[in-house]
């Protein structure tokens, strides 16, 4: 048997563990690995006129893969490549047409037909995707093409529907957790109140997490508008409640104000996404001016995603990579490895496109306070979900 295994969408740490799970799991059984670089575009750039696409892919082996486990990222490289709507500004040359350069640079073409020809050259039995959702609906689209795929779910903010955790969650919120403790000296020696934004598109899980266990004064998801005014005021009587003189907050990078937006900038990617960032310097700007005091913001961004995985994340890398392998030996494909109220389990392939995955605000936020609000634990998985 020879399958493949790839990376999409933004890197996070435990991704190399699992790849490296997979292959001394699939080399055990005489099966071969083959390394697809860069996500997606790793099959939509091979040109199978050429005989060497050595720039596209790896063989992988127990030698190869051996210290791998050590490092974040991933060592296969990613990106957020969509072969089924590429840009004609983004087509690479050698799949350029006459009737391509006819059309408009933005217009997106559906290049599966030749992802799929692709996969046949390369006879793979079976593909492994690990990614977020995005990646992961074109891991959908070839399973409904009828390939054999395998998903693993992969994503710092943890909302990949279908699993309660995804690989790289553990070690953001502990990245997190960690800068807003270290912010508290700067905030503290200074007396001010401080702004931390971190990333969470739809779902403000990083968000909720991080501020419950560092214990901040206030956390913004992405679940709920929030009133400025409000918050500023909650600030300022923390502040002033803190012998410190001090107060901090976090906030969802896809968070937005009541009757405002969601902050974006910049071209959309291949899934239709801008990139997020931004509320963190409103709310800072806003509260200065409404409670009169010198602020703080820092935006944790990519540091949350840097660096190697944590135990929890090793852990969960390395299981998913285990029943993903059992899943292709057993040839029980288009499922996805999942976690279900603190079980391992498998879920089919399509359930990551039938919802959006958000915070339970009912259960675990308070929307007028703008707090995590956690009680009754008894019975609740590990991270409350």
């Amino acid at each position: 048997m020879r399958i493949g295994i790839l990376t999409g969408g933004g890197d996070v740490p435990g991704l190399n563990p699992c790849i490296k799970g997979v292959v001394y799991r699939a080399v055990d059984h005489n099966v071969e690995v083959i390394g697809i670089r860069r996500g997606w575009a790793g099959l939509l750039e091979y040109d199978i006129s050429k005989d060497d696409n050595s720039e596209c892919l790896v063989n992988l082996d127990k030698r190869n893969t051996r210290t791998i486990d050590r490092t974040g990222g991933t060592f296969l490289h990613t990106s957020r490549t969509n072969p089924a709507k590429v840009k004609v500004s983004m087509i690479p040359d050698f799949l350029k047409t006459s009737e391509h350069a006819k059309m408009d640079t933005d217009e997106k073409v559906d290049f599966t037909p030749y992802v799929l020809k692709v996969i046949e050259r390369l006879k793979l039995d079976a593909l492994i995707s690990i990614g977020g959702d995005d990646t992961q609906s074109y891991a959908v689209r070839l399973h409904k093409e009828g390939f054999p795929m395998i998903s693993i779910p992969k994503t710092m903010d943890n909302d990949v529907f279908g699993t309660d955790y995804c690989i790289g969650f553990s070690t953001a919120v502990t990245r997190s957790v960690d800068f807003i403790t270290s912010l508290r000296t700067v905030a503290g020696s200074h007396e001010r109140i401080a702004v931390v934004e971190l990333f969470g598109r739809n779902s403000g899980e990083t968000s909720l997490i991080s501020s419950y266990l560092s214990g901040v004064d206030r956390a913004i998801i992405s679940e709920v508008p929030f009133d400025p005014d409000k918050l500023a005021d909650l600030l300022a009587h923390d502040k002033s409640a803190n012998p410190s003189n001090y107060a901090i907050m976090t906030i969802s990078e896809g968070a937005q104000m009541k009757g405002g937006r969601v902050i974006e900038t910049g071209p959309e990617d291949a899934f239709g996404h801008r990139k997020l960032g931004g509320i963190g310097v409103l709310t800072e700007e806003h509260i200065k001016r409404r409670v009169n005091v010198d602020t703080v913001y820092q935006q944790v961004a990519y540091l949350m995603r840097s660096g190697e995985p944590d135990a929890l994340d090793r852990m969960v890398a390395f299981s998913y990579a285990n029943i993903a392998t059992d899943l292709i030996l057993k040839k029980q494909f288009g499922r996805m490895v999942a976690l279900q109220d603190g079980k391992y389990t498998t879920v089919p392939i399509e359930t990551i496109t039938q919802g959006v995955k958000r915070v339970d605000v009912d259960v675990l936020y308070d929307v007028e306070q703008y707090r995590p609000k956690v009680a009754h634990l008894l019975g609740k998985p590990m991270f409350l979900y």
